[in-house]
């Protein structure tokens, strides 16, 4: 092989595997990290929340468990009241007898008429001024049954909530009984029973915000704000102007509401969410931690299985690169029976075969070498004889081209001779076309010559009688000259005569009147008989005078008329001769054209002549240059068989060159 050839840069099957499955792995792990991650979140959120639920949901039983027990107790002991029917001092007895049974109610029960009357325990330490006003009765007076109104402060500030109704005793005025139940027992409810780990709650009335129940002592009756500077009180507050007391996600707080029955209670649960997610991060980070773990493990796993797996190949690789070298004395071993130990038994049989094919084309090349050598001394003979061959064709060819150009020149004369007689027997025929329609012209021009004769005497006689129309026209018009005339006369006495009538009907006076405009019309119209005779006489004048200028011009054109005529008649004299002239022209035209027609059929014939032998020629010549052409063409084989003899020699050489590289 070549020496100067470029080493190709490789690289191992062991590394471009493990940069495929190694990131494959990685990639796996990570996914199956995710999912765990998402599944064991969205697991222990909804764990969460339904923890918060049921916790949420024991603290508002409880609540509502403490509420009907004091309500009962509270129920009862009015119901009593109303079936006694007692008086003062009996109401007084029985209120002191439940005084400090119970706990809860450490004032016991009250009781206030519409007139401001109280009733209370002896030893209670209420203080009952203006009882109407107070929000407990007038709670109190919106029900029948005991019921349990807002939460507020009594007058030595401690949070209560009412527990009133109306009192039926019998009694002339309207009364309300009343007990008060401190908020203390609900807010160890609220703070302490919460069964959910690290969650809170805390306890709002709906109606105004107020927290009545909460761990933080100091937001203890304070009103929830939209606008409040802890996100989780702002955000309960929204939800509660909403009236929307579903789970929902405020902050970094999942938060629980519920609604206390039979109150305007609201109790809100909460847990932070980071809290929840505490067991789900840590298990995300042991993932995280045991895939890293995985991956190194995998990793070296299958770095242990690729190189016991490629070890095999590794030997095989080396007799490849020593085989790509030109060595084929090799053998390849193969030491196991999988897919690398085929391809070990199929190398060692490439090997053979191309040991036995290197041997082949040795053998071979050694014997085209001989064959190359006995070419070209065989190529060499051919040459020589061919060169003799050509140059004996070339001087044949020359004499049958000198030949063939005489009989070209011989047969071109031929050819042209008979086209000029051919054009010369065309122009004959032309010009007796020609003389005949020349003859015929002239027959024509001596028949147009004799018509225009007759003509001219037609218009001679025309003109005379012309004349005398004329005449006669001037006569009609000197009759009418003297008729005018008489009608002039005649106006010029109508004239006179209406003149005389209008004299005449003048001196009559009005009875002439009638008569004198007859008068009038009449001078009138013989003064435009007058005027129109006058008129018409000078038109008359005019008629005469242009008669006269015709008649000048008519004499003018009458011996215009007899010059013609004689001008004409020597003009057909002419014609005559001309016509007897070109008649003889026509016949000496007829014998030329004979004559010429026997020239042209032995041109003709000479000229086919001409042209058989220059054919002749020209096949003997056509002859001649492929007979040189083929020698021409064995010279130029015999040079080709010559160079590819050496050309073979040349690949003879080389093939033994290549063998020489392989060792074998």
């Amino acid at each position: 092989m070549a020496a100067n050839t470029k080493k190709a840069k490789t690289g191992k099957i062991r590394n471009k595997l493990l940069l495929c499955i190694v990131p494959s792995v990685a990639i796996t792990v990570t996914v199956l990290i995710a999912v765990t991650t998402i599944l064991s979140r969205n697991a222990m959120i909804k764990s969460a929340k339904a923890e918060l639920n049921s916790s949420i949901t024991n603290q508002s039983d409880n609540i509502e468990s403490w509420l009907d027990e004091n309500l009962q107790f509270f129920a009862t002991a009015k119901k009593t009241i109303e079936a006694a029917n007692p008086n003062d001092q009996e109401l007084q007895a029985m209120l002191d007898g439940w005084y400090g049974f119970n706990s809860n109610s450490t004032n016991g029960l009250y009781i206030a008429s519409a007139s401001g009357k109280t009733y209370e325990a002896s030893e209670s330490d209420l203080n009952l001024s203006d009882p109407t006003s107070s929000t407990w009765y007038k709670e109190g007076l919106t029900r029948v049954n005991m019921a349990y109104g807002s939460a507020y402060k009594n007058a030595e500030g401690v949070n209560v909530i009412s527990a009133s109704g109306i009192l039926d005793d019998g009694g002339d005025e309207i009364s309300v009984i009343s007990a008060d139940v401190t908020l203390d027992k609900i807010s160890i409810i609220v703070n302490s029973g919460v069964k959910m780990k690290n969650a809170s709650s805390f306890l709002v009335d709906k109606t105004d915000n107020t927290i009545l129940a909460h761990r933080d002592f100091s937001l203890v009756s304070s009103t929830l704000s939209t606008s409040s500077s802890d996100k989780l009180l702002a955000g309960v507050a929204e939800q509660l102007s909403k009236g929307d007391y579903s789970e929902a996600t405020i902050g970094n707080y999942m938060v629980d509401f519920k609604e206390i029955p039979g109150t305007t209670w609201i109790l809100v649960s909460y847990i932070e969410t980071d809290v929840i997610l505490a067991d789900v991060n840590h298990i995300v980070n042991l993932s995280i931690a045991i895939g890293i773990l995985s991956i190194i493990i995998i990793t070296a796993i299958i770095l242990l299985t690729i190189n016991k797996a490629m070890k095999p190949l590794s030997g095989i690789s080396k007799d490849i690169v020593a085989m790509s070298g030109g060595d084929f004395t090799i053998e390849v071993e193969a030491k196991s029976n999988d897919e690398i130990g085929l391809m070990g038994d199929q190398v060692n049989e490439f090997v053979t075969s191309m040991r036995k094919m290197l041997h082949s084309i040795s053998d071979e090349s050694d014997k085209l070498k001989a064959q190359s050598e006995n070419s070209d001394t065989v190529s060499k003979n051919m040459y020589s004889a061919s060169e003799s061959q050509s140059e004996a064709m070339k001087q044949l060819n020359e004499t049958v081209d000198q030949l063939a150009a005489a009989v070209n020149d011989i047969a071109s004369s031929a050819t042209t001779l008979a086209t000029v007689v051919a054009d010369t027997r065309d122009n004959s025929h032309k010009a007796e076309s020609s003389m005949n329609e020349t003859v015929e012209i002239s027959k024509k021009g001596r028949s147009d010559m004799e018509q225009l004769s007759s003509a001219m005497s037609g218009m001679s006689d025309s003109n005379a009688r012309l004349m005398e129309s004329i005449s006669r026209v001037d006569t009609a018009s000197n009759e009418i000259t003297n008729i005018v005339g008489l009608i002039g006369e005649i106006a010029e006495e109508t004239n006179l005569l209406s003149l005389n009538a209008s004299i005449e009907a003048a001196r009559a006076g009005e009875a002439g009147k009638g008569f004198a405009v007859v008068a009038t019309q009449i001078a009138k119209l013989a003064q435009t008989s007058a005027e129109s005779a006058t008129n018409i006489g000078t038109l008359i004048n005019e008629v005469h005078n242009l008669i006269q200028e015709v008649v000048g011009q008519a004499n003018e054109s009458a011996a215009s008329i007899e010059q013609n005529s004689s001008l004409i008649e020597t003009a057909v004299d002419t014609f005559d001769k001309i016509y007897d002239n070109i008649q003889e022209s026509n016949d000496l035209i007829r014998e030329m054209i004979t004559g010429v027609e026997k020239v042209d059929d032995v041109a003709t014939n000479v000229a086919a002549i001409s042209e058989e032998q220059a054919a002749s020629a020209d096949e003997i010549l056509a002859t001649s240059q492929n007979m040189v052409e083929q020698a021409n063409n064995i010279t130029r084989s015999s040079q080709d068989v010559a160079a590819n003899a050496h050309e073979l020699a040349g690949t003879s050489d080389t093939l033994t060159s290549y063998v020489q590289q392989f060792k074998i």
